[in-house]
């Protein structure tokens, strides 16, 4: 996604407040590297809009809360499948 990178963290930025998206959500949506979206939501976007900056913040801050708390549901989900692919039909 070339253009304008001012342009773009607003968009990513727009994007994660209002899906409530992670950044590696946001990357996968706009094919895109979870590197380039963290330094346009984390360093572009608050030299050009403070308030969404601090929106984008609100939200990454709550999903990296929460993130132990999802890892341990797809590893419990992950093995559920797996012992019901054992059993079989």
């Amino acid at each position: 996604m070339k253009g304008n990178p001012e342009d773009r963290a607003v968009l990513f930025g727009q994007y994660i407040v209002e899906h409530e998206e992670t950044v590696r959500g946001t990357a996968a949506k706009f094919g895109i590297s979870k590197s380039t979206v963290h330094k346009d939501v984390s360093e572009r976007l608050r030299r050009c809009n403070l308030s969404l900056y601090r929106e984008v913040q609100k939200v990454l801050d709550h999903n990296k809360a929460e993130r132990h708390i999802r890892g341990g549901l797809a590893t419990k989900e992950k093995y559920r499948r797996e012992k019901s692919e054992k059993k079989g039909p």
